[in-house]
Formats: C-alpha cells, structure tokens, sequence
C-alpha cells in the first residue's frame, strides 16, 4: 500500500507539472497575441500581420501553436495556417480565460478562448491551443513504466525486508528460547546481548536482570527454607529426645517437673522463632504497610530497657544512657522499636558479666543518629560482612551454649531499615566490643 501511495503520488505530481507547463505556454500566447492584435469600431485586425506566418502556426508536428481570432458573434476573422479547414471551440458561454480540452482533427489538444475589448465592450475573440499529444505522450511511457517497476519494485522490497527482519528477528528468537529454557531448577541460563544496542539489546538486559533478581530470590527462598526447618527440626528434635527419655521409666516429680519445664522452654523458644521467621516472610513479600508518625526516642529506648531490667540486673550490665535531650523522628513506631528492641537484645546477650552498655542519640545535619556500644565477645573480622544474613550466627556466640539465639535478629532489624529508609552500620572487634548506629531521616 505505501508503495502504491507512493507510485500514484509520483504520477499525480508529474502529471500536474505536465499540464502547468502547457497551462503556462498558453497564457503566455494569449498575453503574448493579445498585444498584437487591435479593436477599431468593432473591427479586429492584426497589428503585425507576418506573426501568422511563424513554424509554429503553420505546422501541425512540431510544438504547434494554434490561434484564431472570431468577432463578437464567433465569426472567423483569421486562423493560422495550421488549423487548414478546422477550426477551434468557439461558445459565448465559456468564461475568460476558461481552459478546454477537446479534439481537433483527432488530436488532443486545449485552448482558452480570450475576449478582446473595444473599451468596454467585446469586440471579439482570441482563441489560443496548444497541442496535448506529447504531454498525454510522456504520461503514458510514465504509467507504463511506473505499471511495470510496480511489482518488481514489490518483489524486490519483499526480499530486502525479508532479510532484514530475518537479522533482526534473531535476538527476539534468543529470548524465546532462553525463555522456554529457563525453570526453576535451571536458572543460569541468560539472553546473549545484540551487537547493536538497540530496543532489543534493550529489552535482552532488561529481561536478564529481571532473571537474576528471579535467580537470587529462588535461591534465597531454598537457603531461607532449608535454614528455618533445620532450626525448627532442632528444638523438636531436643523436645522428643526428652520426652522418649521421660517415659522409658517412672520418675520423679521433680524430674518430671525439670523435664516438662526444659520442653516449655523449648517450645517458647520454637514459639518465638516462629514469630521471627513469619515477620521475616512478611518483610520478604512486601505486606507491611508503613505508618509514620512522630516518635519519641527516649520513651522507646526507656521501654526496650525496662523490658530487659531482669537480665540487665542477673549480669551486673552498667547502661549509661547519653539522651539529655529528648529526640523525636518522623518513623513507623512498631518497626522502629522492633529494631532498636533486636539491637539492645543482642548488646545484653552477647556483653560479659560486670560489663557496660552506652546508647546516645544525637542531631546532625537534619538527621537522628542512634548509637549502642557494648563491651562484648565482639564479632571476627571475616565474619562482619555476614550478620546481616538470615540464620547466621558467629563462631563465638555458637562456641558459648549461654548464648541462644536464632540468628534473625540483625536481619530482621536490616530488612525493617531498608523499608524505613534507615541506614544501618556496624564495627566491631573480636573480645573487645560491638558498635551499632542508626541514621534516621
């Protein structure tokens, strides 16, 4: 269809400046002639009598000019030679300077018939023609050349655009079969990129982020799975080893009361992993909404620390609280005391006996920062880039049995900053301490 727009718009173009040019030849006579001849009492005559005699008007083959001059009424008064016994289309209907096409001898040609005036009134006529034959001559080799170029010209972009679609099909048929290749237990697979860097050179980076994004998702779901049933299956397994040994003979009651409370213990501590691990799914999935509000620091710290006064006071810990001032922030309250709840837990589990604990808060370039310093087994240097994975826990915490945990707090605390838009760093050194601080917009 475009080609076909086009092929017609080629010929209505040259078609028009075909018959503009023969348009322009015939003004140009009737301007030319209409200078030449003279009106006198209602007598038209030639100024210059030898202008019927040019090539022009006496011949019929080459470029021929045809003129002829009426009275009033039609009536001829002179024609050039060439018109021999025809004679042109002559109507009083016609209007000045009014283009007509019509048949002289059985040729084609188009004339203007131009009044000529006595003052004011018609004195007669100037009846200019030009033939059409070579015109209509052009047009014609031009639709038969444009009839004949149409399908080859059709063909030959069929082909062309076959190839090009061919080449630029490749990439779009990678992505399909990587695409078809790609399950959950064959994630490896990547779209080779384009030479050109185009949309689809584009859209193959696109499509193989989002298959990493996919790849690191799945393979942390797996590590998270496998992590959580092996710490679920623990303390089930400690319960039922328990309960096995409780039942293999009659007991005592404080036995059976020193059992039954070892396996409450473990179930609390199942209870509360459980907790952990579904508030850890819920930050996975997305589903928190965040309601932020004005908060005050220095009452959420004052509860966290409340909360711990037993164990604070069972390990003799020194907390020396730098919060003269009282801090407020623009935060989600539940998140934010979930994580300075797990940050002030872990300082007093993993702090010695007889040791201190520092938290400050202080304002610094439009931001809260929040600090808790403890003097404890400290975390190793190899070990510092991996607190925040779900389930980890450092050598040292595993090697003293005191120490339980599950190792979700820091990562629950990192996830919930990620939502909160909260910075989260931590230094630490093994036997000498661990250093955390908040950056709270």
């Amino acid at each position: 269809m475009l080609i076909f727009i086009v092929f017609i718009s080629i010929y209505l173009l040259i078609s028009f400046t075909v018959y503009e040019k023969v348009n322009e030849h015939i003004n140009y006579e009737i301007n030319e002639y209409s200078k030449k001849i003279e009106v006198v009492n209602n007598n038209v005559r030639l100024i210059d009598k030898n202008e019927w005699e040019e090539r022009e008007h006496n011949e019929v083959s080459v470029d021929p000019v045809f003129l002829e001059i009426t009275n009033s009424n039609g009536q001829i008064i002179e024609k050039s030679e060439n018109l021999k016994s025809a004679n042109l289309y002559f109507s009083r209907k016609l209007l000045k300077s009014k283009i007509t096409d019509i048949k002289l001898s059985g040729q084609l040609i188009r004339q203007i018939q131009f009044p000529l005036y006595n003052k004011t009134k018609i004195g007669g006529y100037l009846l200019v023609a030009v033939s059409l034959e070579e015109a209509t001559s052009v047009l014609d080799n031009l639709r038969t050349i444009l009839l004949i170029s149409f399908p080859i010209v059709l063909m030959l972009l069929f082909f062309v655009a076959r190839l090009i679609a061919g080449r630029s099909i490749k990439p779009i048929n990678a992505i399909i079969n990587t695409a078809e290749a790609i399950t959950r237990e064959n994630l490896k697979s990547r779209i080779i990129l384009p030479n050109n860097k185009d949309e689809l050179y584009t859209l193959s980076v696109t499509i193989n982020r989002l298959l990493d994004r996919i790849e690191n998702t799945i393979e942390r779901e797996k590590q998270f799975t496998s992590d959580a049933s092996h710490e679920l299956r623990t303390p089930l397994a400690v319960i039922k080893g328990t309960l096995e040994v409780l039942i293999r003979k009659p007991r005592s009651t404080d036995e059976y009361q020193q059992k039954i409370t070892f396996c409450i213990n473990e179930v609390d501590r199942i209870n509360n992993l459980v907790d952990q691990l579904l508030l850890l799914a819920r930050f996975e999935n997305q589903k928190l909404a965040v309601r932020i509000e004005k908060i005050n620091l220095n009452q959420i710290v004052n509860e966290i620390l409340n909360r711990f006064a037993l164990k604070i006071k069972n390990k003799n810990i020194n907390i020396i609280k730098q919060l003269e001032d009282d801090y407020f922030v623009e935060s989600d309250l539940y998140l934010l005391s979930i994580v300075l709840n797990n940050l002030i837990s872990n300082a007093l589990k993993y702090s010695n006996d007889n040791s201190s604990i520092t938290i400050s808060f202080n304002n610094l370039e439009s931001k809260t920062f929040f600090e808790i310093s403890d003097n404890g087994i400290g975390i190793s240097e190899n070990e510092i880039g991996k607190v925040f994975h779900s389930f980890f826990r450092t050598t040292n915490s595993t090697n003293i049995p005191e120490i339980k945990g599950t190792g979700l707090g820091l990562s629950i605390a990192k996830r919930i900053c990620d939502i909160l838009n909260i910075s989260i760093e931590i230094s630490s050194q093994e036997r000498i301490g661990t250093q955390v601080k908040l950056s709270v917009n």
